[in-house]
């Protein structure tokens, strides 16, 4: 089973490929969609790259073939409550293409992700890479922090798919 995870934003989208499930899966595939600036070197408009999401996330989907997509429920932190706003509008281009492909989505609270890898809900950015790195055997950190995130949620949405029995995370 290809699991297929999301980290979604409007600057960055994190993507991880995995094949398998839990400790059995592997690493197929991790980077990261980039949105680009406009010629003066400012942000694009947001429909502009939702617009560009939309495009680079269909021929994702296309290219790596996913079985199951995995993606981060919105969630907001009290200091920058913005952040929640934009990332559901990248969240809705996720879903409904995920939809639209036909493919099962499985939704996950951020800190069940953390928890299914760390053990802790509440991890940092920098344990959720070196997390990541061991569980793969890479040489080093995935980076950007965004590639770990969506490995990590690629990880915790093969063990909540359709079809695959009720495993307790770690």
């Amino acid at each position: 089973m290809r699991v297929l995870g999301i980290d979604p934003g409007l600057q960055i989208t994190g993507y991880g490929l995995i094949d398998g499930v839990g400790d059995a899966a592997r690493l197929i595939e991790g980077g990261v969609l980039r949105f680009q600036r406009s010629a003066g070197g400012n942000a694009r408009s947001i429909s502009e790259r939702l617009d560009e999401l939309d495009r680079d996330f269909g021929d994702l989907l296309e290219r790596l073939a996913p079985d199951v997509v995995g993606v981060e429920e919105l969630f907001s932190h009290y200091r920058h409550p913005s952040t929640a706003i934009v990332m559901g509008h990248a969240r809705g281009v996720i879903l409904l293409r995920t939809r639209r492909a036909g493919l099962p989505l499985v939704e996950l609270r951020p800190t069940m992700v953390k928890k299914s890898l760390t053990g802790n809900g509440h991890a940092s950015k920098e344990q959720m890479q070196l997390a990541v790195q061991a569980r793969f055997a890479l040489p080093e950190p995935p980076r950007p922090a965004d590639v770990a995130d969506a490995l990590a949620i690629a990880l915790a949405a093969s063990l909540r798919s359709p079809g695959v029995p009720a495993v307790s995370p770690r």
